[in-house]
């Protein structure tokens, strides 16, 4: 099991569903008939007080419901992750805010991650977001360049998927934030364009051949030459995919970037 906020939130959601069922239906009871049994008549008229919560039922009546709907809309629907680097250049800035879709890949029980409901699978071009193979705590974004089966090659910095080469076209100079001495190119991955980068002056040491296994996905950074993805450590299982990035909601590093906010991830 994964310990990270789901996994939290998860506990937080079960201590305060079941501090509040508790009282509701032991302590509450036992709390009235106290009252009751010490109610005063005064001039003909009973007067009773009310029984008073403990303030850990206060808060956790309060809690409860907001707990269980983030926990429902994060495990069900969307999540918001932070990107913290660079290797989605020029897709994806360090310090944006993105959506995730929970469920485009099929209904997942949240914290364990096991699916239990199939829709669709992965294609090539998707961004997504997986549990990160060498250690499932991290969290990492790429984007699927290779299907199950799939023959993938890497040469010369040239994308080859099933023995053919990926068309590209060159847009000029990388001009943006997070990159310098870099290229930018539009891929087109089957017939869905998406803009990448390249470093002229670095040497290509992440070269070769690969074999996609069933059930595995090959996933590579837009920041061809700054990407630490299945070049290195292999593809990700079909079991680590926590979902499919849609859409950016807001961006922060150094300043406020509004122009960003709602541009669609491509």
């Amino acid at each position: 099991m994964i310990l990270d906020f789901s996994f939290y939130l998860f506990i937080a959601v079960a201590v305060t569903g079941f501090i509040w069922l508790l009282d509701k239906f032991v302590f509450e009871k036992k709390r009235n008939q106290v009252v009751q049994s010490s109610s005063q008549s005064h001039q003909g008229v009973e007067i009773s007080s009310q029984a008073k919560e403990p303030v850990i039922v206060e808060y956790s009546k309060s809690f409860f419901p907001v707990l269980l709907i983030v926990f429902l809309l994060r495990g069900f629907i969307v999540e918001p992750f932070r990107i913290p680097s660079g290797s989605m250049l020029p897709s994806l800035y360090i310090g944006d805010f993105i959506l995730v879709n929970k469920f485009a890949y099929g209904v997942r029980l949240p914290v364990i991650n096991k699916k239990i409901i199939e829709l669709s699978e992965p294609e090539r071009g998707d961004v997504v977001v997986f549990r990160y193979p060498r250690d499932p705590n991290l969290d990492y974004i790429k984007r699927i360049i290779g299907l199950p089966g799939d023959h993938i090659a890497y040469y010369n910095k040239v994308l080859y998927v099933n023995g053919k080469p990926i068309e590209r076209e060159f847009v000029g100079p990388y001009k943006g934030p997070g990159q310098t001495y870099a290229n930018e190119y539009k891929e087109k991955l089957e017939g869905a364009e998406h803009d990448i980068l390249l470093l002229p002056a670095r040497p290509n040491n992440l070269q070769g051949e690969y074999i996609v296994p069933e059930g595995m996905y090959f996933a590579m950074g837009d920041n061809r030459d700054n990407s630490n993805d299945s070049r290195v450590w292999g593809p990700v299982p079909e079991s680590n995919l926590l979902g499919k990035a849609f859409m950016i909601w807001m961006h922060y590093s150094d300043e406020w970037h509004f122009e960003r906010i709602g541009n669609v991830i491509k």
